[in-house]
């Protein structure tokens, strides 16, 4: 990958280490939808997945290879062990990519070779040459990881460095693995090795942190001073235990402090040129969508696109921000793509008023998913006296996510109290046109109408997740709902929004029984062209 010495590359792994995150598992669909925002945003490079791993993960690294991996698009990475069949898989994935990287790795610390790993120095750092070597046959783009770096004895680690680049990687990542180090440490440990690799100009030093002890953000900034110039990061912070350097937070820590930064990668001081190729004004919308597919949500008091990040409370504060922003606030909220929130469309709006806003917002949908977007917002609008970008965002999300249209929500109803044994009656409108009704009780409305919808669907699944998160204040707010189910070995999640939360729980668990649905119909298919 070429590099602009003066730039900081953005290496985004919310697809692999970021789904990592108890809980965060993605289905493919939902991949390819972060994985396109991702692109909007304008990280460099996507790690899409550990493709060896399981069929999925290398299905969703080939989609997300063949829809985001254009000429003009970013670097579809995939991660592999240093072990051939791993890297091997690595590269049957990428082959859609007009630019694709294999991304190899190898425990390199006393205490993972010794319980881990199992084996000497010595025989790792042979390994670590011929796995290059092996991954560069297939392609010229390779990153060479040495796990858990931090607390790798550095001379050994400088010379499993330099055998990898001599092998022919282009990138070598330095990770945190576990979240260990302290900025000055990691600062000096980027410095050796600028200092003691001799083939070190070779390749780009990478960095790879973990938020375990809430120095990620910290330690990159430090590392960059030192002569890092690729991140890997995800977005919101997920991942692994306490999650991945936050992508969005260090993105705008070199924007808002550049002229501090500058002189570190070779600048005047002054420039005013970014330091990364991010869009920042789709920081917000791309941070709202991994947390609406994860079911992440994020902690009101966040940096930069937490709901308090731009709120002001105190007298003092919000006298201040009346008078100049300037005297709290060191960025624009637009800057990250947050708008004033004012309230532009209402039940008179017309559709070309409705379209114009979503493409303000970042939304430019298909006509067939603009209309029915465009019914929901008018209904909402006979609901609620005021609507906000919030909810418009709310509305073009629900369109974008919803899933293949095979079983309707007609019709809920429930009767529940604390005298009353809470009882759900759905009708459902089937593939075949049919429409089919059903009740049941169940320990609460939610658990009634899933019950009630399971004798319609007859298909097995465990619910394992249920998440709502309100989308404005107020007691007319929309109710985003999303849902995870697990059938045999695989999660299916489903989203909707609404201002009735029941509804929004149906109409969320009945897209996520459409995914299973599919998927069964799909597999079935596929069995009887074999036998064919």
């Amino acid at each position: 990958m070429s590099q602009e010495q003066d730039k900081i590359i953005i290496f985004d792994t919310t697809l692999r280490d970021g789904e990592q995150c108890p809980g965060a598992t993605l289905n493919v669909d939902e991949k390819l939808l972060i994985a396109k925002q991702l692109a909007r945003l304008g990280v460099d490079v996507i790690e899409a997945g550990f493709a060896y791993a399981s069929p999925g993960d290398f299905e969703a690294v080939k989609k997300v290879a063949e829809a985001v991996g254009t000429e003009n698009g970013p670097v579809i990475c995939s991660l592999a062990r240093a072990i051939k069949n791993d890297i091997k898989a690595a590269a049957e994935s990428l082959k859609p990519a007009a630019k694709g990287r294999i991304h190899t790795f190898i425990s390199t610390s006393d205490i993972h070779l010794e319980y881990q790993l199992k084996k000497t120095k010595a025989e790792v750092l042979e390994i670590a040459g011929e796995m290059v070597a092996y991954a560069k046959s297939f392609m010229d783009d390779v990153e060479f990881s040495t796990m858990d770096a931090t607390r790798t004895d550095p001379e050994y680690l400088y010379q499993v460095l330099e055998r990898a680049i001599a092998a022919g990687a282009t990138t070598v990542n330095i990770p945190d693995t576990v979240g260990y180090t302290t900025p000055s440490e990691f600062g000096a440990l980027i410095k050796g090795i600028k200092e003691n690799v001799p083939n070190i100009d070779q390749a780009i030093i990478s960095v790879h942190g973990h938020n375990d002890i809430g120095l990620g953000v910290a330690n990159f900034l430090e590392a960059v001073k030192n002569g890092a110039r690729q991140l890997e990061c995800a977005i919101n912070g997920i991942g692994e235990r306490a999650g991945n350097t936050a992508l969005e937070e260090v993105v705008m820590a070199l924007h808002v402090r550049r002229q501090y930064f500058n002189p570190f990668v070779g600048r005047s001081a002054e420039s005013e040129a970014p330091l990364t190729n991010i869009d920042t004004r789709q920081i917000y919308k791309t941070s709202r969508l991994v947390s609406t597919l994860t079911g992440m949500l994020v902690q009101p008091n966040k940096a930069i696109v937490g709901a308090n990040a731009f709120a002001h409370e105190s007298g003092i504060h919000q006298d201040g921000i009346l008078k100049n922003k300037l005297t709290y606030e060191i960025m624009d909220a637009e800057s990250i793509g947050l708008t004033n929130n004012q309230i532009v469309l209402g039940k008179h709006s017309g559709r070309n008023a409705f379209r114009t806003r979503l493409k303000e917002l970042g939304f430019d949908l298909p006509e067939d998913e603009l209309n029915k977007a465009f019914l929901k917002f008018k209904d909402l609008a006979d609901k609620k006296k005021d609507i906000s970008d919030w909810d418009l965002e709310a509305i073009a999300n629900d369109e974008i996510q919803s899933s293949p249209e095979m079983f309707r929500v007609e019709l809920v109803q429930v009767s529940c109290g604390d005298r009353s044994t809470p009882t759900a009656t759905v009708t459902l409108r089937t593939p075949e046109g049919k429409e089919l009704t059903d009740a049941a009780i169940g320990t609460g409305p939610v658990d009634a109408v899933y019950k009630a919808i399971n004798r319609v669907i007859n298909v097995p699944n465990e619910l394992i997740e249920f998440s709502v998160q309100s989308v404005t204040a107020g007691i007319d707010a929309i109710g985003e709902v999303t849902i995870r189910l697990r059938y045999e070995d695989r999660v299916f999640s489903g989203h909707a929004a609404n201002t009735d939360i029941i509804v929004a729980s149906a109409q969320a668990y009945v897209n996520a029984l459409n995914r299973l649905y599919g998927s069964l119909k799909q597999e079935k298919r596929s069995q009887m062209a074999q036998e064919v």
